[in-house]
């Protein structure tokens, strides 16, 4: 039987390389998927590629209204809601604490958190018992990072809510946990290694390569599988759990 049989899940961020490859391992394992995105156009093209078991809806994760919209339209599309993927999140820009743009540090807050405190808001009271909350962190979450003051407080910010929402959700059945991706392969990284060495990217990626014991980036794949785990049944007793996906980064 495939691990998310007869299940239906959302993903916030579903335009991004790790939502879109959630979405299609899930589908994949026999989920029905709604993605979310603030990108309509990109959002189209992701459905496009995952057949008939994928819609999608575009919204901002920063507004209410927006989320109270995705909430409900996945349940009036697939009847209701096993497993939540709250994944959307920006990187803002690399900066010393000093220099660091307030507005961009306001907007990094809004998504990666803000989103975050909605998706729980209103999705909870949508999701059945025993349902299942991802929620992306990093492991900027697990320490600090010179010049990327907001995306790492915005991520320690996420496990906060995310063990606040396992100890509310729990007399439902319902796991909430933080995923902690190290440096994944993918847009987000290709624009933070620019913002450490503009016009050295690459000199860049190698260096983070080279703090990760096994060497290399996760790929978004490994990323879902990871989710895939804790979204099906086989994680019923894990809540309120940080797991740590980085090739060995922080072992050190």
């Amino acid at each position: 039987m495939k691990r998310l049989e007869n299940k239906v899940a959302v993903i916030t961020g579903g335009a991004g390389s790790i939502g879109q490859t959630t979405a299609k391992l899930f589908i994949d394992e026999g989920a029905k998927v709604m993605l979310v995105d603030l990108d309509e156009s990109a959002l189209k093209k992701a459905v496009e590629g995952l057949g008939p078991n994928a819609a999608y809806v575009a919204a901002d994760v920063t507004k209410a209204e927006d989320v109270q919209r995705y909430a409900t339209e996945a349940v009036k599309k697939f009847g209701k809601i096993d497993v939540f993927f709250n994944n959307a999140g920006i990187e803002g820009v690399v900066k010393p604490i000093t220099e660091f743009p307030e507005d961009v540090f306001d907007k990094v807050m809004a998504v990666n958190v803000r989103g975050v405190f909605l998706g729980c808001k209103y999705m909870l009271p949508q999701m059945k018992d025993g349902a299942s909350m991802i929620i992306t962190a990093s492991v900027a979450a697990l320490g600090g990072s010179p010049d990327f003051v907001a995306y790492v407080t915005s991520k320690h910010a996420s496990v906060g809510i995310m063990r606040t929402a396992a100890l509310e959700a729990a007399p439902r059945g319902i796991r909430v946990n933080t995923i902690h991706p190290s440096p994944v392969n993918n847009r987000m990284m290709r624009s933070i290694e620019e913002g450490y060495t503009p016009g050295k990217g690459a000199e860049m990626q190698k260096a983070f390569a080279a703090g990760i014991p096994l060497g290399r980036y996760a790929e978004p794949l490994e990323i879902a599988k990871l989710v895939l785990f804790l979204g099906s049944d086989d994680s019923q007793f894990i809540t309120g759990a940080q797991y740590v996906i980085d090739g060995g980064q922080t072992a050190k």
